[in-house]
């Protein structure tokens, strides 16, 4: 039996309740939602740049497996050269990257990505004439 004053229609819950969304972002104030999309982005940004990292290893690995050290050339050694520095920019865009995203180590990009001595020696900033042949 109903108590005294309950009504024996059933009340829609939908009414009182909120919808779930899926989207969080809908029911966060304006900062919420920049501060969400500015760690998307630094989140996508180290991504790429780690990809570049990965290609400029690559491409000197490959370059380190086709040529002997003993006997390259100077054009040998000069494009390899070449290929160290543009490793070393890479891996400084990623290393910075990586601390503006509050991932201050370092020691763990070096061993995971296996980064040669040499390449670790020259990372930073290159002067703007050679910034042309890196990207």
């Amino acid at each position: 039996m109903p108590e005294q004053g309950a009504s024996l229609r059933m009340r829609p819950t939908w009414r009182y309740t909120s919808p779930m969304s899926r989207d969080f972002r809908l029911h966060r104030v304006p900062v919420d939602v920049l501060d969400y999309e500015i760690a998307e982005e630094k989140a996508a940004a180290l991504g790429r740049l780690g990809r570049a990292l990965e290609r400029a290893l690559a491409r000197l690995r490959e370059f380190d497996a086709a040529h002997c050290r003993s006997d390259a050339t100077a054009s040998v050694q000069q494009a390899r050269r070449t290929l160290v520095r543009e490793a070393g920019h890479a891996l400084w865009m990623f290393v910075v990257q990586r601390e503006a995203c509050g991932l201050r180590d370092s020691r763990t990009v070096m061993r995971d990505y296996h980064v040669p001595g040499e390449v670790q020696q020259c990372m930073g900033a290159t002067p703007a004439t050679s910034m042309r042949t890196v990207t």
